[in-house]
């Protein structure tokens, strides 16, 4: 039995991993902040998957998930740290209040903190010990778009974090990995296909690729044993204004 769990499961890149996983045989918990999307997840999915509603910027929601998880399952092999937020593009820097700020930074670096520091405790206490964790980076780990302080700040931090997790991860056999994605086809970017800020001051449509792409990449990155491991993995829509100039 393989079990594993995917924050921010309810829609978009979370909804198709956990189907891709589902399909590879994991036992899934299917987390996020709406519970009925996550139960029609569960549905579409079809699999031994268990729901929860979460916090996932609140560490005693966090360690009552993974609670969950130990009673259920007694074990955990991948977590697949998904969720995430930001402040609306239209809102300068100046201007993004002290309370987005922080919600950014509560889902996105602490929730994911809390995420491994709970996964680290399960992992390491196993038998067989160990695990894999995948986080996703986005390709805002590497630059940023316009207006998008938070969210940048917390993903390039993220990238920090997989570092950091991935050294202290060793003595556990837990493999720590990143996966950063570019322009992935969901409902959060539907506006690329019409028009997108560039760094120029211009708007410009942008492409995209569908999210079982994606979905791919990740299963690969879970399939490997555990000597292995992809650290950091970039997956993109080939002509994404990312390299060079756009």
């Amino acid at each position: 039995m393989k079990v594993a769990l995917v924050t921010g499961a309810g829609s978009g890149i979370g909804l198709a991993v956990a189907r891709g996983l589902g399909a590879d045989g994991f036992s899934l918990a299917l987390a996020g902040r709406r519970l009925e999307k996550l139960e029609e997840a569960a549905k579409l999915i079809g699999s031994d998957c268990m729901p929860v509603s979460v916090d996932i910027s609140d560490f005693a929601s966090v360690k009552a998930l993974f609670s969950r998880i130990q009673q259920r399952w007694g074990r955990l092999d991948l977590l697949f740290n998904n969720a995430g937020t930001g402040v609306p593009g239209s809102v300068l820097l100046e201007d993004v209040p002290a309370a987005d700020w922080q919600a950014v930074v509560g889902t996105n670096l602490s929730g994911a903190f809390f995420c491994i520091q709970c996964a680290f405790q399960i992992m390491k206490a196993q038998k067989p010990m160990g695990g894999r964790i995948i986080n996703n980076g986005s390709i805002s780990a590497h630059v940023p778009r316009p207006n998008s302080a938070p969210y940048t700040s917390t993903k390039h931090a993220m990238t920090g974090l997989t570092k950091s997790a991935a050294l202290d991860g060793r003595k556990y056999n837990i493999a720590v990995g990143q996966i950063d994605i570019g322009n992935a086809a969901s409902a959060m970017t539907e506006t690329m296909a019409t028009g997108m800020p560039q760094a120029n001051g211009t708007i410009a449509p942008e492409p995209v690729i569908d999210v079982a792409i994606v979905a791919g990449a990740v299963r690969h990155m879970a399939s490997l044993p555990l000597e292995a491991n992809v650290q950091f993995m970039t997956v993109m829509a080939t002509k994404m204004p990312f390299i060079g100039r756009g």
